[in-house]
Formats: C-alpha cells, sequence, structure tokens
C-alpha cells in the first residue's frame, strides 16, 4: 500500500502569491519541490518552523509540586485556566494554568509566552475531592469528611444520588474552584438540583449521608 503524499499549505506563485493553498510534496527536504493543488504549478519552497522556547513549570498534584520544563512557540498566547500536556520524568500529566508568573513579582491572567518564565499549574487527570457528609436529619454531631481519588472529568450533579466504594450521599451542592472553567463555573458554590461540575473544577463537595442511615438502624 503506497503512503498518503503529503501536503502543505503554502501561497503559490502562480495563482495566489498573497494566499497560502493546498500544495503536494514532490520531494522533501530543507528546500521542498511541490505542486499547487489549484494550478497544478511546480515549484520549490521553504517552510519556516518556528523556534520555541523552554519554560519553566511548577505542577502541584495531591498538596505536592514539582519542577519540569515545556517548550512553545514565543509568540503563543497562553491564559489562566488552559490545559496542555506535560511530559514529565515523574509522569506524563495533563495541568491546568493557574497561574502565570512574569518574573519580578508580576502576574498575568494571559500572555505570550516569551512573556512568561513561569508557567504554576496543577495536575487534572486525577484529582482528590474532598466531600463533606451530614446525617439527613440535619444534625451536625455526625458530620464528616471523606476524600475520593476520580478521573478529572468525572461528574458530580446537585440533587442526585452518588455511590463511591462504600460511600451513598446525595449532593447538596458543589463548590467550586477559581480556576474552574466552563458554562456556570462564573458562580463560587452550585445549589441548584440540576447544577453540574466536573472533578477536577470542585473544590468540595457537599451531601446528605446516606451511607449512615444504615447505620443508625442498628
Amino acid at each position: 500500500m503506497s503512503e498518503p503524499t503529503q501536503q502543505v499549505a503554502v501561497s503559490c506563485p502562480a495563482c495566489s502569491p498573497d494566499l497560502e493553498t493546498v500544495h503536494e510534496v514532490l520531494a522533501p527536504g530543507d528546500t521542498l519541490t511541490v505542486r499547487c493543488t489549484e494550478c497544478d504549478h511546480t515549484h520549490k519552497t521553504r517552510i519556516e518552523e518556528e523556534e520555541e522556547v523552554e519554560r519553566t513549570v511548577i505542577v502541584s498534584q495531591d498538596g505536592e509540586s514539582f519542577k519540569t520544563h515545556v517548550n512553545a512557540p514565543p509568540t503563543e498566547r497562553v491564559a489562566v485556566g488552559e490545559e496542555f500536556i506535560v511530559d514529565a520524568p515523574e509522569a506524563l500529566l495533563t495541568v491546568r494554568i493557574t497561574s502565570l508568573d512574569l518574573g519580578n513579582e508580576q502576574r498575568a491572567e494571559s500572555a505570550p509566552v516569551e512573556d512568561v518564565e513561569t508557567f504554576w499549574t496543577r495536575a487534572v487527570d486525577n484529582v482528590t475531592v474532598p466531600v463533606t457528609l451530614n446525617p439527613k436529619d440535619g444534625t451536625h454531631d455526625g458530620t464528616r469528611s471523606v476524600d475520593f481519588l476520580l478521573p478529572g472529568d468525572h461528574e458530580f450533579v446537585v440533587g442526585e444520588m452518588v455511590e463511591l466504594g462504600d460511600e451513598e450521599f446525595t449532593v447538596k451542592s458543589i463548590r467550586l474552584r477559581s480556576d474552574a472553567v466552563g458554562p456556570g463555573t462564573d458562580m463560587d458554590q452550585l445549589r441548584y438540583d440540576g447544577d453540574d461540575a466536573i472533578a477536577k473544577d470542585i473544590k468540595r463537595v457537599y451531601g446528605d449521608d446516606e451511607t449512615s442511615d444504615a447505620w443508625s438502624a442498628w
């Protein structure tokens, strides 16, 4: 089976000198020989690859942190809340930007990579979600807290029953992280039935402890 023809987007001196069109690569190399798919004109061209710069990344995960590095185009604009993959010796992780350090104690919500000195991030592949469980009778004597390690996209919905391990509870409200993204995340806390959030956006879940009913029956 023949390999698919490589294609590149470059301007064509014959039919499109100002706009890029799709070209087939006839001969690879530092200087490519290409043929325009619009007019069949054959010519040579060079693909200039933008140089990348190395930047420090601090990754926070379950209360611990480590330092690694990432390479990115200097003119690429980045912002708090965006996610990217870090290939570090510790692990291959998806991280979310929590702060952009520009140096000299300056922080920004958005900036070109070349202006950023350090990316502060947290791992969002798997996250710990603290859950506060209250007895259904409304008393606080039996209130307890349980931590669950969950995939970052695990969903909680206010008003729905949840079973995790040996625990069973009904979600009453969800407190969101300050860097939560997506619809509805402009609020600090979700309280209405049907409101939902995923684990990586959640600071804490509050629920009615359904498990405690079984214990109190004895």
